[in-house]
């Protein structure tokens, strides 16, 4: 960035080289974590952590993995329609100045403030105890769609404002009713904003633990049934906390956190291919 043009203006001279500072500290610290996590694990990746059957002797995150990626799946299906349709009413359909709208805006601030550790002793006291669905799969899905349900409502809201009212007024002028125009015009081109707030929704369900050790439980199986969902599973962050916990696997946490890493990652950039196709669509 060329500084001159900043000379004859100190305090605008001063904000840039301290947004800058901030920027390359920010990349520094996540090169760091980056280069951390993988100096630490890769060395300590072997086949036998990939094993389809978790043993003591090989604490193999395959059971993990295959979890998770159900875990993702069900908490993303039970929460991204709720959030999305919440989303279209307030913006769409509800009056403005409406109090009700107030009410579930605040709401919403109010439970994304929430500690995850509220949110796993309330998935213990309604799914695990009073539903009696015990320590399993379906219990931590169903609490980790209601913490990521505020996400998916802010960031659809926020897509859903910033398409143009042009849009809306060319498809009213063609003829299209509200629902038509909702679906065929406005939902197709906020779908990047949309998929942004689904993004951020699986970082938080991929990186939790503490909801899940209160109603998934820690059990290292995999599910072999639609009905085993009802059954107890870890998570690869559950899993990677239980082995450095025990201090008797540190190594392999270390390696099960690169793979964590690996999966995060491979899950944002095919997100972000889909967002980007949908959008040239």
């Amino acid at each position: 960035m060329n500084l001159k043009k900043y000379k004859g203006h100190t305090g605008s001279l001063i904000l840039v080289i301290l947004v800058m500072l901030a920027a390359v500290i920010t990349f520094s610290v996540l090169l760091f974590l980056i280069a951390y996590i993988l100096i630490k694990g890769v060395p300590h990746l072997k086949p036998s952590l990939f094993a389809w059957e978790y043993t003591s002797d090989n604490v193999s995150m395959m059971p993990a993995i295959i979890n998770t990626l159900i875990m993702t799946l069900v908490s993303l299906v039970i929460a991204v329609p709720f959030g999305i349709f919440s989303a279209i009413y307030l913006v769409e359909y509800a009056k403005r100045g409406n109090k009700f709208v107030k009410v579930i805006r605040l709401t919403t601030e109010t439970l994304s403030g929430i500690p995850s550790i509220v949110y796993g002793l309330f998935g213990f006291l309604f799914f695990v105890t009073y539903l009696k669905w015990g320590n399993s799969i379906l219990a931590g899905a169903f609490t980790l769609a209601i913490m990521i349900l505020p996400l998916i409502m802010r960031t659809t809201e926020e897509a859903l404002k910033s398409v143009p009212d042009s849009y809306r007024e060319g498809s009213f002028g063609l003829g299209a009713g509200k629902l038509r125009t909702v679906f065929s015009v406005i939902l197709p081109t906020a779908i990047p904003g949309i998929l942004a707030g689904v993004i951020l929704a699986v970082g938080r369900i991929v990186g939790e633990t503490a909801a899940l050790i209160y109603t998934a439980g820690t059990v290292a199986q995999v599910p072999h049934s639609l009905s085993g969902l009802m059954g107890s599973g870890r998570t690869l962050a559950v899993h990677m906390y239980n082995l450095s916990s025990e201090g008797l696997h540190v190594d392999e946490s270390y390696a099960t956190a690169v793979i964590l890493l690996i999966l995060v990652v491979a899950i944002n950039s095919l997100s972000g291919l889909v967002a980007k196709k949908l959008a040239k669509s």
